[in-house]
């Protein structure tokens, strides 16, 4: 029976990753055929679609009120709207989709360091420590190949850290929803409902005004789509929470870190990215702020 568990974990640890980093190839498949605005807006506007046809049939649409809907649809927009938004554009702009990953994979470090505020409690030294680790990390890659002379260069590199500002915003949003005693507990499809709404309809005004939604609708486009909307979005997030369930939040967070690696090899067996020695570099860079972030800090306090 211990031996079907952890088999079981084993596949759905496998497929998570697998999906979730996907996401990156997906856009970057998607993209040469609508600006960002544009693939997000149809993106969430068709996963809002299913979303609401599903919550129908099971007899969970529902209205929550305006002052739990508003935290759910922020939480929307910071971890999917401007956190994606950013990923893309720096993608559209010629960013490999491995760096971008390794840039955004500071975010669980990011949140367990500033967590402690969140619910009254200090943050180990540890956690700083690894989260400055991290950022080191993360920009040997980055900054030896920016072109500081040039403007757009430099947003196109650093944008992704705008990426991990808004869903480390976002995931210190939900984790105080979780421990404030008077918010209801709202199904996680319903949740990622408010999300992708409140995203859809967010994206749709740039896409509208700046990219006049613009489309080659092709088969590569409807696929990525596809895979974006099923794979990506209801297939990694639902395998995500059966993981949390099964396992401790901590150690499903910890998957994260496995995003860079397998992003830019699935970035060079899609699109032949040429991996670089400052990347290696970097990544184990980043994989020792993790381990530093993670080690259990000695406690002064002894038991009588």
């Amino acid at each position: 029976m211990y031996i079907n568990a952890r088999r079981k974990n084993f596949w759905l640890i496998l497929g998570f990753v697998i999906f979730w980093n996907s996401g990156f190839i997906g856009a970057e498949f998607g993209l040469p055929y609508a600006g960002p605005f544009t693939l997000l807006f149809w993106r969430y506007l068709a996963l809002s679609v299913l979303l609401a046809f599903y919550l129908f049939l099971k007899r969970d649409l529902r209205w929550i009120g305006w002052r739990y809907a508003r935290s759910f649809m922020l939480v929307g927009v910071l971890a999917h709207g401007v956190w994606l938004t950013s990923v893309l554009i720096s993608i559209d702009y010629g960013v490999p989709a491995g760096i971008v990953a390794l840039v955004v994979a500071l975010q669980p470090l990011a949140t367990g360091a500033l967590s402690g505020s969140v619910v009254g409690e200090p943050t180990p030294l540890t956690r700083w420590i690894g989260l400055i680790v991290g950022f080191v990390g993360v920009a040997i890659p980055v900054v030896t190949r920016v072109d500081f002379s040039n403007a757009e260069d430099i947003i196109a590199w650093f944008i992704p850290l705008l990426a991990v500002v808004a869903i480390t915003i976002a995931s210190l949003i939900e984790r105080k929803i979780d421990v404030k005693k008077d918010y209801p507990r709202i199904p996680i499809d319903l949740s990622l409902f408010y999300q992708s709404i409140a995203t859809a309809i967010v994206v749709a005004i740039p896409a509208l005004f700046w990219e006049e939604l613009d489309t080659q609708w092709n088969g590569v486009f409807i696929s990525a789509m596809i895979w974006l909307i099923l794979g990506v979005s209801l297939g990694a997030y639902a395998i995500m929470w059966l993981l949390v369930e099964r396992l401790d939040a901590t150690r499903v967070a910890s998957l994260f870190y496995l995003g860079p690696p397998v992003t830019m090899l699935m970035a060079w067996i899609a699109f032949g990215d040429r991996v670089a020695m400052v990347d290696i570099v970097g990544l184990l860079v980043v994989f020792a702020g993790v381990i530093i972030a993670y080690l259990k800090p000695h406690s002064s306090i002894q038991n009588n």
